[in-house]
């Protein structure tokens, strides 16, 4: 798809601000803190964008939420400090991504636009795609957020 004689782009950079997190701490789906976490972010009020973030692997996962004005959190969730700055966004299939292809494509949009991945920072990710519209579609999709700065 071509739009004014420049190729569409499927990788969008976004900017998050500074801000403060309610965190599940680590942990693995399935464990009972991580479920609580789970409940408690999924009876917010649903925004226009997704406001949770996950980051980990093999050795659990950390789940951030937004922190708002009013907001009533558990005491048993800490509230963190978040760096924000620059992500590198794709959007593809949850848990049917090829990461390696991800990667590569990702990596040459960066080189391609003055950017390299922010190795300091980590990788997050969030479901896109409501309860209503996974019904419909069958899957859901992810935001897959590469912390990137200026390539120097």
């Amino acid at each position: 798809m071509f739009t004014g004689g420049i190729e569409m782009q499927s990788i969008r950079i976004y900017e998050m601000p500074d801000c403060k997190m309610v965190s599940s701490g680590n942990g693995m789906f399935g464990e009972e803190k991580f479920d609580r976490f789970e409940e408690w972010m999924s009876s917010q009020k649903r925004g226009l964008f997704p406001k949770d973030f996950l980051f980990g692997g093999e050795d659990g996962f950390t789940w951030l939420y937004m922190l708002e004005d009013g907001m009533s959190v558990p005491s048993e969730f800490e509230i963190v400090d978040f760096k924000g700055g620059l992500y590198a966004v794709a959007t593809d299939i949850d848990q049917k991504t090829d990461t390696e292809l991800m990667n590569t494509q990702v990596d040459k949009f960066l080189c391609e636009n003055g950017f390299e991945q922010d190795e300091l920072r980590c990788q997050l990710g969030n479901i896109i795609t409501s309860s209503l519209a996974q019904e419909i579609m069958g899957y859901a999709q992810m935001d897959y957020y590469f912390p990137i700065k200026r390539k120097k």
